[in-house]
């Protein structure tokens, strides 16, 4: 469906039928009382002389095509416009391109967010619409087209805390320990000894006991600092790719030499 924001879209884009043949390019738009787009002029011949009717309530727009429930011969026999004729429709003329198409006054369509039933009496010509050249244009036709505008903004991306948790964890350490063992020391009576030796009773009952010590390892543990950890922030460029899609006019030349049908983009 075609609707009022997408009229000045509308001029010189090309028109193709149901089977998708085309037909020729969108000349002029014929808008009801209400402002809304009701009839296209489409240019079918040599140098687009020749425009023939048809009626956008159930038209559409796919991609840069205007799609018309109607095969191509049904729109070359319509009744035809003079180009250069931007005066409103007559009564007559809509009621001979309602025959042509089968249509009936009572059909309702739907545009926009309203709908509406019938039709006015009178259509006026749209003469708005920077690519048409006619009485109020000059004779050069406008070709646009459109570039991709990129930039960057500033988003949030994520956030990063610090959190400090304790765990326990097994740890084993080496420790070197001693410990004292008896020895038996036999040493013969010499001179050096022999007071020590016969200090004594000659002969006597009597007991020697020496203690021995022995290193036992232990643990413990203690709390020390090993560092600092903080968070720092630091910008990194990348490249990304982007991409949309663009829309641009082509223009299409009829001429009269060999070349023939040449297309400007």
């Amino acid at each position: 469906m075609i609707t009022m924001e997408q009229v000045n879209t509308l001029y010189g884009r090309e028109v193709h039928a149901r089977d998708g043949d085309k037909i020729g390019t969108v000349g002029q738009v014929w808008e009801d009382g209400m402002g809304h787009p009701s009839w296209a002029s489409v240019k079918t011949g040599w140098f687009g002389f020749n425009e023939s009717l048809i009626p956008l309530q159930n038209a559409d727009l796919q991609g840069d095509w205007v799609m018309v429930p109607f095969d191509k011969d049904t729109v070359k026999e319509a009744p035809h416009v003079d180009a250069s004729n931007d005066e409103a429709l007559s009564q007559q003329e809509v009621d001979q391109l309602y025959e042509h198409y089968g249509l009936s006054w009572d059909e309702s369509y739907r545009t926009g967010q309203a709908t509406y039933t019938g039709m006015e009496n009178t259509y006026t010509a749209s003469a708005s619409g920077r690519d048409i050249s006619g009485p109020n244009t000059d004779d050069a036709m406008t070709r646009s087209e459109e570039r991709l505008r990129v930039g960057t903004e500033r988003e949030q991306a994520g956030r990063a805390r610090l959190r400090k948790y304790v765990v326990t964890e097994q740890q084993q350490v080496t420790v070197p320990v001693s410990h004292e063992e008896v020895r038996l020391e036999r040493e013969p009576i010499t001179e050096a000894n022999i007071d020590k030796a016969m200090a004594g009773p000659d002969i006597s009952e009597e007991e020697h006991e020496v203690t021995l010590y022995a290193e036992r390892a232990t643990v413990d543990t203690e709390a020390v600092p090993v560092e600092r950890v903080r968070l720092g922030k630091e910008t990194v460029t990348e490249q990304q790719t982007v991409g949309a899609e663009v829309r641009k006019e082509r223009i299409e030349a009829d001429l009269p030499d060999a070349e023939g049908r040449r297309t400007l983009d």
